[in-house]
């Protein structure tokens, strides 16, 4: 065959061959009754493979999380401490505060009653718990499915702001024990790995137990018995239906409903406890019925402004103490019955809108009372001992103290007459002057332009610096006004200066701790006695003694008289904004004082008046069962003072003799000559050689020693 024909047959068989193959390609034809479905052979739709593949990898993807959670659990649960270990361990530090005579005060801080078995715990308390917290709790493995999956779609749905009420019991004694309260998703996956390995590794009454002896029920408590005996005065054996019902009630929110908080709020809650407890058949219709209302609650007595005074001592805790988280006990020299009346005296005279402190202390500086406010639960700012606020004329004390040790007497007459220091203008309350007077009388009716004319004549300085020897630290100014009270004091400041009065001028310290014990009893502070020196001379302590005293006989503080000898003084600033009344009597020193935290007006408020008042009404109460004390009033003021001159008695001034800044006599009548010549070249000196040696402790220099003939004393002077 010619290579011409070889060709054509080569492309013949190739289109055969291309035929046949698109024929293969083509559809086959339909058979009758075959519809319009695909024919066996052909391959599934495109998403159903999808299906398949997502459904294979989920749940190879769910049986190897489950393997990882199940490992997770099982290292968790090999990790936890042992039961006796979780048994033991505690939130945090006790603090129980003791008064004075050591009755317990308060307790501050976690609080633990006695460890109950399961088998001591009344049922009803198990059973109420149960029915308000996890309702399924005997049948999970410590994270509740249903709960769980009810609150993701409620989260995806977006009918929930937050994911919540998931936790079982379970996973809350896994956050309690070993985790924070952070809402994160990382806490809640870890918490709930812990809680299904608390569930492997102790049984549902171990875990039970753990929680009802460890879960807080508000108020410091932890444990249903700490709760029971915190609120009704019993240990948890001893609850009833109802009692275990409040109690079971406050996990949700133990201070929203704390029955020492709001009693009608713990009522409410209780019968819905109640009502859970009766759908669930833990209690019959009739047991769902009780009267909560009629649960008696335990009274916390004084616990209202007992806390101004626990939490300005507490802090003092981590001064005088190593750090330290075993449990203590600090003991106080808070007096309750004092403190009561105190309270009581302040609620009964403070006037209307305003608020009032008080702070007494012992003759020694121990804190007796202390009252920061008017309503503890209403504000715990403590006025006695953070409010910063104008003294007015009881600031007086330390500018009649000054002058007393710059030599006046009580007796001393002074003017009372218009003053005007650096453009400053002082006036008296009512507008008037008296004219002459004595010290006495200007201190006891409190007249300013007399402390004026007083402090300008001894100094600003002498003044602060008189106030900065009895214990005040605050900043002083240096204005005039300060003579009269401007500059800004707190309470618990003024009444120590004025107990160091009282401490017959030896100035004290406040304390409130005089010992703190560990949990076996040791004493790990001990309060030594503080020594120290009088700040001012004997004279000058009963000369200011006997103005305070007249100040309340006659003066503007005859409100605080109690029937013994009582000394003080009032103090009342521009516009009535500050009232304050200061004093002691029998060793016993009170500060009292009131107003607006705004420091706004208040009408008829008057040092003289409310505070004076209630100064009387708490002084009477903390002074019953001491003996009365007689002020020591009888001035012995020193002989620069009281004495006349001795050298009077050598006879006329003229006939004096004088020596010069280098120890030489000066003639009679040559004293400081007008004309400014030197002293007589031939006087004699002062003193001989062997006096002024033995008074330098050495031999004088050849050149210094005295070449002129001794001193003779005049020839009328006497013998001595």
């Amino acid at each position: 065959m010619s290579r011409r024909g070889e060709q054509l047959q080569n492309k013949g068989a190739r289109g055969k061959r291309r035929a046949a193959a698109e024929r293969s390609d083509a559809p086959a034809p339909r058979s009758p009754g075959s519809g319009s479905g695909k024919g066996a052979g052909a391959p599934p739709p495109r998403w159903r493979v999808w299906v398949k593949r997502l459904f294979i990898w989920s749940t190879a993807l769910a049986l190897l999380a489950l393997v990882f959670l199940g490992f997770a659990v099982g290292f968790a649960a090999s990790s936890l401490p042992d039961y006796a270990t979780l048994k033991a361990t505690q939130p945090g530090q006790t603090i129980l505060v003791r008064a004075r005579d050591g009755r317990e005060l308060v307790e501050i801080g976690p609080s633990f009653g006695e460890w109950l078995t399961y088998e001591n715990i009344p049922e009803n308390m198990t059973n109420a718990m149960v029915a308000v917290e996890d309702k399924r709790f005997r049948s999970h493995i410590g994270v509740d499915p249903v709960r769980l999956t009810g609150a993701l779609i409620e989260g995806i749905t977006g009918s929930r702001e937050r994911l919540g009420g998931t936790s079982t019991i379970t996973q809350q004694l896994a956050r309690n024990l070993f985790l924070n309260n952070n809402r994160s998703l990382d806490r809640k996956a870890r918490e709930a790995v812990l809680a299904m390995a608390l569930e492997w590794k102790f049984s549902k009454e171990q875990i039970l137990e753990l929680y009802l002896n460890k879960v807080y029920f508000g108020g410091g408590a932890y444990g249903i018995d700490s709760a029971s005996r915190k609120f009704f005065s019993h240990p948890a054996t001893e609850l009833n239906v109802g009692e275990a019902a409040i109690i079971a009630g406050l996990v949700k929110a133990p201070s929203s409903y704390s029955p020492t908080a709001d009693v009608q709020a713990a009522i409410s809650r209780a019968k819905v406890v109640l009502g859970l407890m009766r759908e669930q058949g833990y209690i019959t219709p009739d047991q769902a019925q009780v009267d909560v209302s009629a649960v008696q609650l335990k009274q916390d007595a004084g616990q209202n402004s007992v806390r101004y005074f626990t939490d300005w001592v507490l802090p003092q805790l981590d001064i005088i103490l190593p750090e330290t988280y075993e449990p203590i006990e600090v003991w106080t020299t808070l007096d309750i019955g004092m403190q009561r009346a105190a309270t009581a005296a302040i609620e009964a005279n403070t006037p209307k809108g305003a608020q009032g402190a008080l702070v007494s202390l012992d003759r020694d500086g121990a804190i007796l009372a202390m009252v920061g406010g008017t309503d503890y639960v209403a504000s715990n700012y403590n006025r006695a001992t953070a409010a910063m606020r104008q003294p007015g004329s009881a600031w007086k004390l330390f500018v009649y103290l000054a002058a007393l040790e710059a030599g006046y007497v009580p007796e001393d007459k002074v003017v009372d007459t218009p003053v005007t220091i650096d453009g400053w203008s002082p006036r008296n309350s009512n507008g008037r002057n008296v004219g002459e007077t004595d010290l006495r009388t200007a201190f006891a009716y409190s007249i300013n332009t007399v402390a004026a004319q007083l402090g300008n004549e001894v100094g600003f300085g002498t003044v602060a610096s008189m106030a900065r020897r009895f214990g005040v630290n605050s900043k002083i100014d240096t204005f005039p006004s300060m003579l009269l009270g401007s500059s800004e004091m707190r309470v618990i400041e003024m009444t120590q200066a004025f107990a160091g009065i009282a401490a017959k001028g030896t100035p004290v310290e406040p304390y409130g701790i005089t010992k703190v014990t560990g949990a076996s009893g040791e004493v790990l502070y001990r309060r030594e006695a503080q020594r120290q020196s009088p700040a001012v001379p004997d004279h000058v302590v009963k000369g200011i003694t006997d103005l305070l005293q007249a100040a309340v006989q006659t003066g503007t503080g005859r409100a605080a008289d109690i029937g013994r000898p009582v000394a003080g003084k009032t103090g009342t600033t521009s516009s009535n904004k500050d009232g304050w009344f200061i004093g002691f009597s029998s060793g016993v020193t009170t500060g009292v004082w009131m107003g607006r935290d705004d420091a706004k007006a208040v009408a008829g408020l008057q040092g003289g008046r409310a505070p004076a008042q209630a100064f009387a009404a708490y002084m009477r109460y903390a002074v019953k069962d001491r003996p009365v004390e007689q002020f020591d009033v009888t001035l012995e003021a020193p002989e620069w003072q009281l004495e006349p001159d001795q050298e009077a008695l050598f006879g006329e001034p003229e006939d004096y003799y004088y020596i010069d800044e280098q120890g030489n006599m000066v003639q009679p009548g040559r004293r400081d000559p007008a004309d400014g010549s030197e002293a007589d070249p031939d006087a004699p000196p002062a003193a001989s050689r062997d006096f002024l040696e033995e008074a330098t402790g050495g031999n004088l220099p050849q050149n210094q020693r005295p070449q002129r003939r001794p001193a003779q004393p005049p020839p009328d002077a006497p013998e001595q």
